[in-house]
């Protein structure tokens, strides 16, 4: 088959992509991911053809508008929305739209609905690409609402409650889009729901040790474990001689999240962890660097977690799922969206102390959740235990054999 992949969000997202993608083209598929032209070298290391995306959604998220956009609250989202994502909205769409017309198969996330509409275009078959369990249950909430529990019937009712803004937020400007780039009428029904009743596959790469399965999930859902693959990276010199001038450090980066005063957080990490009695490896933080700390740029974290003491980070889905198969402790420092819910995963997994909200991040307050990351035997056992059970997940494969490629 033709498989067209779309990874639209930040590197977190886009590497279990083509780490999927690297999979189908194992069993003989002719794979594209549509993804950034940043990741065009992860995408090419892995074998597969690289639709390049002019508009750079991670790029508006790291700007300074887009920060200010993030940060701005419920009504504020609202409100710049239009006016930071709809003028690239269109482009976007029509550069989807060309690297998906040939494909026999689309795997896309679920917002926006964009793989509904390709298959309404074209008649191609779509499955729905999930980095955290986004399916409607009694278990738990949804992942964007930061409640532990709002009892079985409230849980399931937050699903709705999400997908209903959603389509109150992006309504318009979809059938805006659906009728300018793809010469489509107006979306009648929902697109959510729409996938339910026509029971798209949903590719869910969370593993079960973290999330388990919710009983009341219907079978076209999967829940396939992460999606991993090794990657040949060689770290900088000045990396290597880091670690091993000393003891394990503690790695400290937020990822494409950007906190109000970066420069105040990042005094506050620093001081944060040499109270703990810690190195630290800071990556993305604004600090002018000493012995005990090394600023550095990109980095593997399948290559680097497994060789840190601890983790500390935003709680991306990609971020948390590589610091948990690392098999060590994480401190989770959420800002917004899903993180707050892997931050209490992590909790409750017992693979890190409670989540330090990041508007909450003091020198002291991270000192504390550092030192029982890095020594309190229990997260460090159960984090060791865990990551051996993911490391043991082929997460990979299972989604291949979910598509029935």
């Amino acid at each position: 088959m033709r498989i067209a992949v779309l990874a639209f969000g930040s590197r977190g997202d886009t590497q279990p992509c083509v780490a999927l993608g690297a999979g189908l083209a194992a069993r003989g598929h002719r794979v594209t991911v549509v993804a950034a032209g940043r990741y065009g070298g992860l995408v090419e290391e892995a074998g597969l053809v690289l639709s390049p995306l002019g508009v750079d959604p991670q790029g508006i998220v790291e700007s300074e508008e887009g920060q200010a956009w993030l940060r701005s609250g419920p009504a504020g989202f609202v409100r710049g929305f239009r006016r930071v994502v709809e003028p690239l909205a269109e482009r976007l769409v029509a550069e989807v739209d060309a690297a998906c017309s040939g494909a026999d198969l689309v795997l896309a996330p679920a917002l926006g609905g964009i793989g509904h509409h390709l298959s309404e275009r074209y008649g191609m078959p779509y499955a729905l690409l999930h980095f955290q369990p986004g399916e409607p249950t009694r278990a738990f909430p949804n992942p964007l609402v930061p409640l532990r529990t709002l009892g079985p019937w409230g849980n399931r009712g937050s699903y709705a409650l999400v997908e209903g803004l959603s389509g109150l937020l992006l309504g318009r400007m979809t059938d805006r889009l659906r009728a300018r780039v793809l010469g489509l009428g107006p979306l009648r029904g929902g697109v959510f729901r729409r996938a339910r009743a026509d029971r798209v596959p949903v590719l869910c790469g969370v593993s079960s040790a973290v999330v388990a399965r919710p009983a009341d999930w219907p079978e076209h859902v999967h829940l396939t474990g992460y999606w991993f693959a090794g990657r040949r990276w060689t770290p900088p010199p000045e990396l290597v001689a880091f670690l091993e001038a000393g003891p394990p450090p503690v790695y400290a980066g937020f990822g494409s999240m950007a906190p109000a005063d970066p420069a105040a957080t990042a005094r506050a990490v620093v001081a944060g962890l040499r109270a703990a009695g810690m190195r630290g490896i800071l990556q993305g933080l604004p600090y002018g660097g000493a012995d005990d700390m090394l600023v550095i740029g990109e980095a593997d974290h399948a290559w680097l977690f497994p060789r840190t003491a601890a983790v500390v980070h935003h709680g991306g889905a990609g971020t948390t799922a590589a610091g948990l198969r690392a098999g060590v402790p994480s401190v989770v420092c959420p800002f917004f969206s899903d993180q707050p819910f892997w931050g209490a995963r992590v909790a409750l997994l017992g693979a890190g102390p409670a989540p330090l909200p990041v508007r909450r991040l003091t020198a002291d307050a991270l000192a504390g959740r550092v030192a029982a990351a890095v020594r309190d035997p229990g997260i460090r056992s159960a984090a060791v235990r865990l990551g051996e059970r993911l490391r043991a997940e082929d997460g990979v494969a299972r989604a291949c054999e979910a598509l029935g490629a």
